[in-house]
């Protein structure tokens, strides 16, 4: 299989690549957890914290944000000294933040899906890139969903982040047109809608 290029390295990478990387996301709390996790990411590689994942579920409850939203000093000290996670303070704090803001758009009667996905009309962009130097770093959507995200008191969430995001999350096909895994997530994206 030629896979796209960035994903070689270790067997984990690999895996992420062929079974969730561009393929649609819909499911809030998935979306809220992947979001989350391309946060924790600022300044570092998705290696690094694709590593971590399995921990940070557990450090941060499943990333349920009822429960994150009520994180005291306690929880807070106890996340800064676990290594399985990236023990910054700010990120930590975005994220118990993040998960209020998630509840109060869900609480002011929005879809946190719908919220994501409305900054590509709910239908996954195809693009036909024949090199990793054509992917942007941001988009115009990326961009519009960074500063919507800022209004509704999210952290960490820069128009490169939220690229990221909307790659991982499917929103965007930017697996390279020699990667088997473009058709295969075109045809995803074209059965989910």
């Amino acid at each position: 299989m030629k896979r796209c290029s960035w994903c070689e390295g270790f067997d984990l990478y690999r895996e992420y690549h062929d079974t969730e990387w561009g393929v649609p996301l819909r499911d809030a709390r998935a979306l809220f957890e992947l979001l989350m996790l391309e946060g924790a990411q600022a300044g570092l590689s998705w290696s690094t914290v694709l590593k971590k994942r399995e921990a940070y579920r557990c450090a941060f409850d499943g990333f349920n944000p009822l429960l994150i939203a009520d994180y005291g000093d306690e929880k807070i000290a106890a996340l800064l000294v676990n290594p399985g996670i990236i023990r910054n303070r700010a990120k930590v704090a975005a994220t118990i933040q993040n998960a209020r803001a998630y509840l109060a758009l869900v609480a002011a009667g929005g879809s946190f899906t719908d919220f994501l996905w409305q900054f590509v009309e709910g239908i996954p962009v195809q693009n036909q890139w024949s090199s990793l130097a054509e992917l942007p770093a941001q988009t115009a959507g990326s961009v519009a969903m960074s500063k919507a995200l800022k209004q509704a008191g999210f952290k960490f969430v820069g128009p490169t982040i939220c690229y990221a995001f909307m790659q991982a999350a499917g929103m965007v096909n930017d697996h390279l047109v020699s990667c088997p895994r473009h058709t295969e997530v075109k045809l995803i994206n074209h059965r989910s809608d």
